[in-house]
């Protein structure tokens, strides 16, 4: 009982056999060398190695340790086990008769019995293990002789025996020789192998710095956009305070004018009152007295020239103008993105620029232009497959054409353009789009051809449109597409027309709302709105 419980405490939990040649890992526990090595290989390409038994990782490839006092116990262990354990396994070496095998050499590849065991272990590159019968195969399987040739023709070792048998005429060459050539193939593939593999951990490492290095510099990057932004939140918070103060304090300034204004026009209603009164009394007395009295001192047209002029000039100190707080705000925003230093990336300081321009762009719509409200298609120019809407808002394409009176400004396909022109002036209005379907929407000219290839907006110099591309957005102009970065997320639109300083922008109106695209021109003629509608079920409508 004793024995078997030492026996058990003797096997390697990789291989399961008794310890052959053991060795040591960090961790204390114990393993075969050759089955350590193999596990350890395993896990190389990995760059984490682990204990087989408790599961320890080290950082490195564990130092191994020899056992010897281990060693020494599993040999003793094993030489007092019946012969019965090795029974049909013999010394490769013992040709003269079979002789039971107690080790294998690894080395070698060889079964060895006790006389051949004592020479193998005075040369310490010879690893010795519990013999195994995969090294029956070092014997020729017809003949039961070790093998001593390589046949080329066939690719086999072979016996002394098999020279005279089916190996006959072929071409052999002692298997030692053989061997050689093969190992001398594989150390050149191996060398191969060790340039490629040097080569591999050299721009492993350039990779594992280089990823080290865009880290700490990502890092740095978010840190400083991340200041940045805090900065630009100050500054607008900052702005936003002076904008209030200075509505705040030209509302004080008024209300105290207003105030002392009220003041003064309350005394002299309380005069002018007691003087209405005193002549409402004098009126009443002897006509001597009445004419007697003297009137010059009542003064009442210079009283209401004076109450006139008052009220003008309440009027002139009216509230903060609409122009003032914009211009108060687009210089403010306009400062705020001078003054920010440029990041070291391009592509973050286009980014950052780009998105604080669209937000300036944004306030300048919303300040800036008057919204078009009232705005009505023309019913006139709606091409017959182009259906409008009873309150004439809206466009919807059809199957069933109306037959309506040809006129001279009538479109022969899908169009309709507004009855208001602009010839001036900040507007804006808003679209509403099908989610299926094909349409366009934007600002034409008058003189915009009626019919032909280049009638649609956007197909020509004279128009300029919003469309979609393949579910995609894009801006038209000459019949060349400008495709936008970005899918179609929503269904509204607003078109900004600066008439003055030529400039056409689209926006999507989301939260929030995201500027799409700008036109910048010279408008020289008035401007009208223009729908068109093409494929499936596409309709659009005005909603301002």
């Amino acid at each position: 009982m004793a024995s078997a419980d030492l026996g058990e405490e003797l096997h390697c939990s990789i291989c399961l056999e008794v310890y052959t040649d053991p060795v040591t890992l960090r961790c204390g526990h114990n393993f075969c060398q050759v089955c350590i090595d193999l596990v350890l290989d395993s896990q190389e390409r990995s760059g984490v190695y682990t204990c087989p038994d408790c599961r320890e990782e080290f950082l490195d490839r564990s130092t191994l340790y020899r056992n010897i006092t281990l060693r020494n116990i599993a040999e003793r262990f094993l030489s007092a086990q019946p012969a019965a354990e090795y029974s049909g396994m013999f010394c490769t070496f013992c040709t003269d008769s079979q002789v039971p095998a107690v080790k294998s050499c690894l080395h070698c590849d060889a079964l060895l019995c006790n006389s051949h065991l004592t020479i193998h272990r005075e040369a310490p590159e010879h690893t010795l293990a519990e013999p195994s019968a995969c090294l029956k195969a070092k014997n020729c399987s017809i003949h039961k002789k070790i093998f001593k040739y390589y046949c080329t023709d066939d690719s086999a070792c072979i016996c002394a025996a098999c020279l005279t048998g089916q190996h006959r005429g072929h071409r052999v060459e002692p298997i030692d020789e053989a061997s050689e050539k093969k190992k001398a193939t594989l150390r050149n593939i191996l060398e191969k192998m060790t340039s490629k593999k040097a080569e591999m951990e050299k721009r492993l490492e350039e990779l594992q710095e280089r990823k080290r290095e865009v880290q700490g510099k990502t890092a740095g990057e978010m840190k400083r956009v991340s200041a940045l932004f805090k900065d630009i939140s100050r500054q607008l918070g900052d702005l936003e305070t002076r904008v209030l103060k200075e509505i705040f304090g030209h509302q004080e300034k008024f209300m105290m004018l207003v105030s002392g204004q009220i003041r003064q026009m309350e005394t002299e209603k309380d005069e002018l009152g007691r003087n209405m009164k005193y002549i409402e009394e004098l009126c009443t007395k002897k006509p001597t007295t009445i004419l007697e009295e003297q009137l010059t001192d009542y003064g009442e047209e210079e009283d209401l020239e004076d109450g006139e002029r008052s009220g003008e000039k309440i009027h002139d100190e009216g509230p903060l103008g609409e122009d003032r707080i914009s211009e108060m705000l687009l210089v403010g925003l306009s400062d705020i993105i001078h003054d920010e230093d440029p990041l070291e990336e391009d592509r973050i300081s286009e980014m950052l620029l780009v998105g604080l321009s669209d937000i300036v762009t944004v306030i300048k719509g919303r300040l800036r232009s008057q919204e078009a409200s009232g705005l009505l298609l023309d019913e006139a120019t709606a091409a017959n497959n182009v259906k409008i809407s009873a309150d004439l808002k809206g466009a919807i394409l059809t199957k069933e054409e109306d037959d309506r009176p040809e006129t001279p400004v009538r479109f022969q396909k899908c169009q309709v353009v507004t009855k208001q022109s602009f010839g001036s002036g900040r507007h804006h209005w808003e679209v509403l789009t099908s989610e299926s379907g094909g349409w366009r929407f934007g600002i034409t000219y008058p003189s915009v051809p009626r019919e032909g290839a280049e009638s649609a907006i956007g197909d020509n110099d004279k128009s300029w449109c919003l469309r979609t591309l393949y579910g995609n957005l894009a801006v038209r102009h000459r019949g060349r597409d400008f495709p936008l970065d970005r899918k179609i997320s929503g269904r509204k639109f607003r078109i900004c027309l600066d008439y003055e300083a030529g400039q056409l922008s689209f926006y999507e109106m989301g939260d929030p709302i995201r500027h799409l695209y700008t036109f910048t021109t010279t408008f020289t003629e008035p401007l009208h709105g223009a729908l068109h509608v093409m494929g499936g079920k596409a309709w659009l409508r005005i909603t301002s």
